[in-house]
């Protein structure tokens, strides 16, 4: 994943953009990077964020910067953001989304015409790199961000600074969000709603799938017209987003609190002491867990923020496994000889998951009653990269599909996936009891996907299930 802003002012914005960047630093821990335009041209600085903090990596650079109008991103993946010299002007470019067809785009731009691209570590060539050698093809930026829309499988939402103004264009099915924020004499453009808030400025509107914008100073205006279909992740409300973020109208905290409500009433009076919530994102849907079934909330287990303040974790699993382990901190007064259900947003491996519920285990808890607020995921995802599992073997569904179902292969038919994924099968129940089992849970419920829409609160066709349902 990762996140995206601009600014285009009448002012100076480098505070602004400092800010707004950082305030999109949950949507990803590998790179930031700030872009500013100046009287001599882009300034631009990107930093390695996996040790520490985009504050404490660039409270330096900004010393260095002015200008009144610039670009910067959060990132899971290559450095960015990037400035290009083409035919259609100087620009600076940021991006946010997934590639599928990388290999057949890079062919395609070396036989066509005398290009070539930087490699990195690995022989790879960078995505946002790639991206703007398309729109470096079109007949003018506009143009060329409809290329790249066009020829790019996956998702692909971008922002381009040039001398002009600034050019915000969202993924041609909504995939990501992308969010247009207004103040006297300034425009802003970013992922996150809340992400300009505190830098004064009034959320405006979302950008509508392929909708391309071009923001300056005094006004904003749609230069691409939105197209229909729209197919936006249904995972930013249950896990990605932040709670203060605004989706299509909708609120991520609310939704998480409805969310909880309605885990609450499928599951009817339980014999338990507490609600708790894994932190940070299962804390939201366990207060409306708690609220609905009037079961106290508490907090076992506390988050160490001082020093482990982000959710994502390490490439690496071991250490992910690890630094899960240590950002939590047991209250034994609240945990000795009690009942808990735990809501987690999510269940993609287990391993983290089970982990906790062991350590709650070991530290005196009576039962854990685990709820997962959204489905099983069934299917790795090819738009956003949501997870980092390398394969669907990965996904503990597929494993426990796998072993009841006796297939040696890697391979899981269709037909048997769809009817693992249906909460009212034999199949689906035989599933969710061997994950159980294997993670050692006193029982275990997944949120179903109907319940799951409904607290959404946004039209299914809308949205994007294909990691619960494989429905693109």
């Amino acid at each position: 994943m990762g996140g995206v802003i601009g600014f285009v002012s009448k002012q100076d914005c480098v505070m602004d953009l400092f800010f707004g960047t950082d305030y999109h630093s949950h949507l990803g821990t590998k790179n930031g990077g700030m872009c500013v335009l100046q009287e001599d041209g882009f300034n631009r600085s990107i930093h390695n964020i996996q040790n520490s903090p985009f504050r404490s990596k660039f409270e330096s650079d900004i010393e260095e910067m002015k200008g009144n109008m610039g670009i910067g991103a959060i990132s899971d993946g290559d450095p960015q953001p990037l400035t290009v010299c083409s035919r259609q002007g100087d620009y600076a470019i940021t991006t946010v989304g997934r590639i599928n067809n990388k290999e057949a785009i890079v062919k395609e731009l070396l036989k066509d015409r005398p290009t070539q691209f930087m490699s990195m570590s690995g022989g790879t060539i960078n995505n946002t790199e790639l991206v703007a050698a398309l729109v470096s093809t079109g007949r003018d930026i506009v143009d060329g961000i409809r290329i790249a829309q066009a020829k790019i499988d996956g998702s692909l939402t971008m922002l381009i600074l040039t001398k002009e103004g600034l050019y915000a264009a969202r993924d041609k099915y909504g995939r990501t969000p992308l969010i247009i924020g207004k103040k006297d004499g300034a425009y802003s453009a970013a992922s996150e709603s809340f992400a300009f808030i505190n830098v004064g400025y009034k959320y405006q509107r979302e950008l509508g799938p392929a909708e391309i914008a071009f923001l300056t100073a005094d006004s904003e205006k749609t230069v691409s017209e939105p197209q229909e279909g729209m197919r936006i992740c249904a995972f930013m409300w249950t896990y990605f987003g932040y709670t203060t973020s605004i989706y299509e109208g909708r609120n991520v905290e609310l939704m998480r609190n409805r969310n909880g409500e309605l885990l609450a009433q499928r599951d009817g009076d339980l014999d338990v002491d507490y609600v708790a919530g894994v932190p940070d994102s299962g804390i939201a849907h366990a207060l409306g867990y708690a609220n609905q079934s009037r079961v106290p909330y508490a907090r076992p287990l506390i988050k160490y923020t001082p020093t482990w303040p982000r959710s994502f974790m390490p490439q690496n699993q071991k250490a992910r496994n690890l630094i899960a382990k240590m950002k939590l901190v047991p209250v034994f007064q609240i945990i000795r000889d009690k009942k808990f259900v735990l809501v987690d947003d999510s269940i993609v491996r287990g391993t983290q998951l089970s982990e906790t519920v062991s350590y709650l285990i070991d530290n005196g808890a009576k039962e854990i009653h685990v709820r997962s607020a959204c489905p099983p995921i069934m299917y790795g995802c090819k738009f956003l990269n949501f997870s980092r599992s390398v394969s669907d073997l990965e996904l503990i569904t597929r494993r426990v599909i796998r072993d009841l179902e006796g297939i040696k292969g890697d391979e899981i038919s269709e037909e048997l996936l769809a009817e693992y994924a249906d909460s009212n099968t034999d199949k689906h129940e035989a599933m969710v009891e061997e994950i159980r089992k294997r993670l050692k849970f006193d029982s275990l419920k997944f949120q179903n996907l109907e319940d799951t829409i409904e607290a959404i609160g946004v039209d299914s066709c809308n949205l994007c299930t294909y990691c619960w349902n494989g429905k693109e």
